[in-house]
């Protein structure tokens, strides 16, 4: 939804017009070998679904690739890094791999569709059960009076002064 392919700066100017109040994100076309879309819940949590985002949208979750364990690895690790720095506990983020090489692609989605239509079961499955850990275990760690927001490191980093590394 609202993904625009840009050859020349008409394009681009035309596409800035059509999307009005929408925050968009302007990044390279990434040709990719292998694509992820992954759940990220609780900041720990993370669901890695092979993605053909060139599929008509309801196959879009059946593809043919395997990833190697090394790729998966990294993708994870990516997919948890990004969440803890933007302080999402609820969020997709898509991962293109190129020449072996995960690029993010889509990172800032915190009320992603996870609709069983468009998910599938299995995965429609995994994220109910892993909000419902995190509504719990945050229900049982809050305190009253205290700020029980889960901050991202580029929040406390700027908030506090010090560089990311620090936090």
């Amino acid at each position: 939804k609202n993904v625009y392919r840009l050859h020349n700066p008409e394009e681009f100017y035309r596409a800035y017009s059509e999307t009005g109040q929408l925050v968009m994100m302007l990044q390279e076309e990434v040709k990719f070998e292998m694509y992820f879309r992954c759940y990220s819940i609780d900041q720990r949590n993370v669901r890695i679904m092979p993605y053909e985002p060139r599929h008509p949208y309801h196959l879009r979750y059946q593809t043919e690739w395997q990833a190697p364990k090394e790729i998966l690895q990294k993708v994870e690790q990516g997919v948890l890094q990004l969440n803890r720095y933007l302080g999402y506990d609820l969020n997709t983020v898509e991962f293109a791999v190129r020449d072996g090489v995960p690029v993010a692609i889509d990172f800032c989605n915190p009320a992603p569709d996870a609709e069983v239509t468009s998910v599938g079961q299995a995965n429609f499955e995994w994220v109910v059960e892993a909000v419902s850990d995190m509504a719990i275990r945050k229900a049982r760690e809050h305190q009253p009076g205290r700020d029980n927001l889960s901050w991202g490191k580029f929040i406390q980093a700027g908030a506090t002064r010090r560089p990311l590394g620090d936090v």
